[in-house]
């Protein structure tokens, strides 16, 4: 980091710009965190990931990303599931209001999309 003339203006290399970017979500930081850490606001950090992400220059993940998923019991214990299954990869959404959406993983992103908007909209 360089300091300028009376503004006192930083000036960030591309590869400081792309290490605190990267930096958030890593282990669970968030955006305010690396911004306090950096000294830096978050709306210029969300301004050079945007930039990053223009130029194809977003930063790789450092590892696996997990999302929870939770089992219900009760589907489980359904006499009539076996009946209901096509395929063994059967996915449920817990939606706003209550609402659960039940699909075959093989759906395309596109579909799922707008399927869950015709939902959530209704």
């Amino acid at each position: 980091m360089e300091i300028l003339g009376r503004e006192r203006r930083r000036r960030w290399t591309e590869a400081e710009k792309l290490e605190i970017v990267a930096a958030v979500g890593v282990n669970g930081e968030t955006l305010s965190r690396v911004a306090r850490h950096y000294d830096v606001s978050r709306a210029q950090i969300y301004s050079w990931r945007h930039a990053f992400k223009k130029k194809g220059q977003r930063p790789a993940l450092s590892g696996p990303t997990f999302l929870p998923v939770d089992i219900a019991p009760s589907m489980l214990a359904a006499p009539d599931f076996e009946e209901r299954v096509i395929s063994a990869s059967i996915v449920e959404l817990f939606l706003a209001q209550g609402r659960r959406l039940r699909f075959d993983s093989g759906i395309e992103g596109t579909t799922l999309v707008r399927l869950v908007r015709s939902i959530e909209g209704a």
